[in-house]
């Protein structure tokens, strides 16, 4: 299906590997040029080098999205080099997992910085430039941790809960301003987050990682855990104008694991 996204310039946090570099495999397969922005620039090196993208299509910032004024300088050099960003995806900000006795303070602050405020600054640099040109969409890729809760991700998820409030509020001020704002609310995706996630889980029940995917996918309907080109499939769809009736929309991609209203 043509998206009419070609030439449209994205801008991809956390685009370096998982979800984020999937989405960008599948933006550029679009003809659409994409920044990939990470903390490590050996990573987007190698991110770039994978995606094996034609020169002048794709670009690496290295910036920490944790840092208001580095994001904003992000945004301007993207900028400065493709043009105007017509489509936000934020996929950057890994919360790290605790057990639950290992919860402190430090847990919950840690987890806002990483996930909910590199998100915020992220849109908080790129909405009103979108706004002064009476359009763009924003994907905001967050954790089905954010409605369903696990012992072992609680800061996290709660951070998700806070990005799906501020992805619905901010999809109805800047509607009247032309620009859609959407949420997809992946549950456990095949990356290296998944590894992490499995390691603590089998630590917790006392058994072998092997196991606890196993369990895990057996609890899916469609009997797997998602893909990255399944987030990465809807992510396109909603950046284009094919989906340009959805806003304020939190989309769930679980394979029906959480029967939710």
């Amino acid at each position: 299906m043509e998206l009419g996204l070609r030439g449209k310039v994205v801008f991809i946090t956390g685009g370096s590997k998982g979800i984020g570099l999937s989405c960008a495999r599948a933006f550029l397969d679009e003809g659409a040029k994409v920044a990939l922005v990470s903390r490590g620039q050996s990573n987007l090196d190698a991110a770039l080098a994978k995606l094996n993208a034609a020169s002048g299509q794709a670009l690496a910032v290295a910036a920490d999205l944790k840092d208001a004024a580095a994001t904003a300088a992000a945004v301007a050099k993207a900028e400065a080099a493709l043009g105007a960003i017509d489509v936000l995806v934020n996929s950057a900000g890994a919360a790290k997992r605790y057990l639950p006795a290992e919860l402190s303070a430090s847990s919950w602050h840690d987890a806002m910085d990483a996930k909910y405020f590199t998100y915020i600054h992220t849109m908080d640099a790129v909405l009103p430039r979108m706004a002064a040109r009476g359009g763009g969409v924003v994907v905001n890729i967050i954790g089905m941790g954010g409605k369903v809760a696990t012992p072992y991700h609680l800061p996290g998820g709660a951070a998700n809960s806070a990005l799906m409030l501020a992805t619905v509020g901010l999809a109805n001020v800047y509607g009247p301003k032309g620009i859609r704002v959407n949420a997809i609310n992946p549950a456990a995706t095949m990356t290296d987050r998944v590894q992490e996630a499995l390691k603590l889980e089998a630590k917790m029940k006392n058994v072998s990682e092997q196991e606890v995917l196993a369990q895990g996918q057996a609890k899916v309907p469609l009997g797997r855990y998602a893909a990255p080109e399944d987030v990465a499939h809807l992510t396109v769809f909603l950046a284009s104008d094919k989906a340009s009736y959805i806003t304020g929309a939190l989309i769930p991609m679980d394979g029906g694991a959480n029967p939710l209203v």
